[in-house]
């Protein structure tokens, strides 16, 4: 026969006084006074038959066998409390989230979301393009795709594409004055920056791809400073000058004629594009399907050949 189980409530105010080591701050997280914490605390003594707390004046503090109780109720409750969240996730009409790194959404995923509407027409996408990191916990969010130089090994975590980066910009700097021709040229361009690549740290810049091509240009940071690379490749398709980029997601603006690659030299870079996720969260269908699809289609894509 199994044993019986305490009252919930008491488990509960047990748990948060245990984490908390107070009272207090157990009944002003569950929303009750202190007495009823400590009510429920006694009633769950009563149920074992053994004291869970010394008490002192001004404080509480775990026995040898609360203590020993504590891990495997929070656990418990842990689970508990995913189990309710996935149960909200099993509503057919609520969308995938999925949460993406700005330009990667703005210049690869969105022009290749019509395949998977095509594929899987019964699931709903709602994409987020958001620098934020998803915390999962909270935010609804059910995958997304990161960029930096992993692990993540608290999630489920495939590497996509790097992003290895070129010199881009429009065919009309081809003539003029000074027509860009040789790196040499690019001293009498405007460089465009992506402070993006500064806050990663080892992403490379301007400096690095010069220095690669063995040029002196004076004054390397010199030119402005974007806040994203879509913006820099906006810049660039207006003749607004010269930008370093992603040569995966600038793949369809060098087909269209709107950007060309005036050099042949590529850097490569430790950052990749990520598809990230819990990795309960792949137990629910969309999420699979989702993966599965952006995993193939990255991997077909011909930007990343080789």
């Amino acid at each position: 026969m199994r044993s019986r189980l305490p009252p919930l409530n008491a488990l509960r105010a047990f748990e948060a006084a245990g984490r908390h080591a107070s009272m207090s701050a157990a009944a002003e997280e569950l929303a009750v006074t202190p007495a009823a914490i400590s009510h429920q605390i006694k009633t769950l003594e009563e149920h074992f038959r053994f004291p869970l707390f010394h008490r002192t004046v001004r404080s509480i503090r775990l026995t040898d066998r609360g203590a020993a109780l504590l891990p495997y109720l929070t656990e418990g409750l842990d689970l508990w409390r995913q189990g309710c969240r996935n149960l909200e996730t099993l509503d057919e009409d609520a969308p995938l989230v999925i949460s993406s790194a700005p330009v990667f959404a703005g210049k690869w995923l969105v022009r290749r979301l019509a395949e998977f509407n095509a594929l899987h027409p019964e699931i709903s996408v709602r994409l987020d393009g958001s620098l934020s990191i998803a915390n999962f916990a909270g935010d609804g969010v059910d995958a997304a795709i990161r960029f930096g130089t992993g692990p993540y090994p608290d999630l489920h975590a495939e590497a996509l594409v790097s992003e290895d980066v070129i010199p881009v910009c429009s065919p009309d700097l081809l003539h003029g004055d000074h027509p860009l021709q040789t790196p040499q040229d690019l001293a009498h361009h405007t460089l465009l920056h992506v402070d993006w690549f500064a806050a990663a740290g080892t992403q490379p810049d301007w400096a690095m791809w010069l220095k690669t091509a063995g040029v002196n240009v004076a004054n390397s940071n010199r030119g402005p400073v974007m806040t994203s690379d879509s913006l820099a490749v906006e810049a660039a398709i207006n003749a607004g000058g010269v930008a370093l980029v992603s040569e995966f997601l600038v793949r369809q603006d060098l087909e269209s004629g709107r950007l060309i690659k005036p050099f042949d030299l590529v850097l490569p870079s430790d950052h990749w594009y990520w598809f990230v996720c819990p990795a309960e969260h792949l137990e629910r269908p969309g999420v699979r399907a989702f993966r599965d699809w952006l995993v193939a289609a990255v991997r077909d894509d011909p930007a990343d050949e080789g």
